[in-house]
This record gives C-alpha cells, sequence and structure tokens, in this order.
C-alpha cells in the first residue's frame, strides 16, 4: 500500500513563463510521476523543449523568427520522513540553444536549484466489492533558489518579444502545491494543482505567476514478482500572468496559456527506476501570440536506498 501511495505525487513541473509556460530555461519544475521507494532516492533527469519565438503580430513564422531549444540534466532526489513528511531537490544543469536566420546562439550552466516540502493530511483505505480503495492528500510549498545566471542584457535585446533565453531568473521564488489520489486496486486517478509565485529580480523584472493543473489516469502492471510497469495518461493545463518590469510595466510578450496531453511510464525494479513522459501540446496562446511551444520530453533514471 506504501509503495502505491508513494508512486503518484505531483506535477508542475519543470518541467519546468511566456516561457514559463512552455517550461524552458527559466521555467518551473514538472515532477510528474515520482519514482517507487520507501525511504529515499537519488536519480538523473533528462529534459527537451523547444520554443519559436520572433513571431509575426499574429503568431505567422518570418525571416526574424527564431527557433530554441532548452535542455535541461538535472541531479534530483527525495527523502521521506515518517508517514506524514517528504522533500523534493532539484539542481539543474542547463543547455540553451537558438537559432534564426541572422544568427545562432548557445548558453549552458547551472540553472536555478528547487526544494519542496510535502504534508499528508490524509491517507485513508476502504474495502470496496472486495478490491482495495485508497486515496490521500498532499499539500506543500517550496522555494526556487537565484543560482542560475541571468542576463539583463538579453531583456534589454529583445524589447519586442519573450525574455526567456535565461539559465536562471535572479528572483528567489515560491511555490503551493496540492495533489489529492484515488486507488481501487492497481488503477488510480491523481489530480495535481501547483502555484508558482515569482518575485521581482534585482534588475527589476518579475516573471508572472503561473497556475499548473493536471489529471492522470495510471494502471500497474506486476510481473516475475520483481518488475513492474506503470503506464499513465492525461492531461496537463498551465496558464500565467504577464511579466513586469520596474513594477508597473506590463510586458506584452508574456503570460498565456498551453493545454498539453501527457503520456508516460513509469518501470521499477528492486535496484532501481527508469521511467518517461511525453508532452503533446494541444492549445496555446502564448507571449501575445508571440511564441510557439513544442512538445516536450522527459527521460529519468533513479535509485532507492
Amino acid at each position: 500500500m506504501k509503495k502505491i501511495l508513494l508512486l503518484i505525487l505531483l506535477s508542475s513541473p519543470s518541467t519546468l513563463l511566456a516561457c514559463d509556460i512552455c517550461g524552458c530555461g527559466v521555467g518551473s519544475y514538472y515532477i510528474g510521476i515520482l519514482p517507487e521507494y520507501n525511504k529515499r532516492f537519488v536519480g538523473l533527469r533528462y529534459q527537451h523543449k523547444t520554443l519559436q519565438t520572433h513571431l509575426g503580430p499574429h503568431g505567422n513564422v518570418t525571416p526574424l523568427s527564431t527557433d530554441e531549444t532548452y535542455q535541461s540534466a538535472e541531479l534530483w532526489g527525495g527523502w521521506n520522513f515518517g508517514k506524514r513528511f517528504r522533500t523534493l531537490a532539484f539542481i539543474p544543469y542547463n543547455f540553451n540553444q537558438r537559432s534564426s536566420q541572422a544568427n545562432t546562439g548557445n548558453k549552458q550552466g547551472l540553472g536555478d536549484i528547487a526544494l519542496m516540502g510535502y504534508y499528508n493530511l490524509f491517507t485513508q483505505s476502504n474495502t470496496l466489492n472486495s478490491k482495495l480503495l485508497v486515496h490521500s492528500l498532499w499539500v506543500g510549498a517550496g522555494v526556487k533558489l537565484p543560482t542560475g545566471k541571468y542576463e539583463p542584457s538579453e531583456r534589454l535585446a529583445i524589447q519586442e518579444n519573450p525574455n526567456n533565453f535565461q539559465l536562471g531568473t535572479a528572483s528567489t521564488d515560491f511555490t503551493l502545491n496540492a495533489a489529492y489520489d484515488i486507488r481501487l486496486n492497481d488503477f488510480g486517478f491523481n489530480l495535481n494543482a501547483n502555484y508558482k509565485i515569482n518575485t521581482e529580480n534585482k534588475y527589476g523584472y518579475r516573471y508572472g505567476n503561473k497556475l499548473s493543473t493536471n489529471a492522470l489516469l495510471y494502471y500497474k502492471f506486476r510481473l516475475f514478482h520483481q518488475l513492474t510497469i506503470a503506464p499513465n495518461a492525461g492531461i496537463l493545463y498551465e496558464t500565467a500572468t504577464k511579466d513586469m518590469e520596474q513594477g508597473k510595466y506590463e510586458m506584452d510578450v508574456s503570460g498565456g496559456y498551453s493545454t498539453a496531453l501527457v503520456t508516460g511510464f513509469e518501470l521499477a525494479v528492486s535496484k532501481f527506476s527508469v521511467g518517461a513522459n511525453y508532452q503533446n501540446v494541444i492549445g496555446q496562446e502564448l507571449a501575445n501570440q508571440r511564441a510557439k511551444a513544442g512538445n516536450r520530453l522527459m527521460l529519468h533514471f533513479s535509485v532507492p536506498f
């Protein structure tokens, strides 16, 4: 029972704007389905996202349009403290690339480190038609530290385009999280909500606050008494307010919404876990139609101990 309850938690997630929506360099931290672990785990995650910017007034591609790719290699881990408390940590290293007809550019370096804590409000179990029915509610909060490099010159160079080609935000930001999970034997449904509160950085720029919600269905197949495969599918919706500069100037090319279909799987054996998550964007309106997010991919490997 404990392993089932630990399997599903919050989405964010990073994944993780105009680009806070698409989850790029200065995006939020997507969590998705956690690997199975009893006490603690440590692992690596890889995330790949694309974005097209410098679009025309109605989202049309122009000679100035730019293709951007955001990749990150993340050291991440989790630690349970009894049955009620859990912490998660993320240390990303980002690789940003962009190209257009005029020029190309790239950046790489440490991103913004994030720490999160959760509290289990309740976990209840009952028997329904000889099947085990379990549901639980977790709530939590977190902090994102300004460890990634932020270049104000990027903002000055792209007054009419999203301020997303950064390794970090230079701001200390906060998250509020909640997740409800209900499971009947090995079939379950998970509903999540995450609200990210951004603060103004020392350069007078504040990225818009972001709300992210998702709903996932999952099922656990147990094979050979040692192998567990858990496919999952659902929908992810994100929306963000517009960025602000100097506390009073609203950035038109920021904010918006994105909707994506989510599919993934988790595979666990006694010594390690691997997983994958693919997000197919089916609807969006980003940065006043000056940006368009592509589909996203996340892979992970983790070891419980």
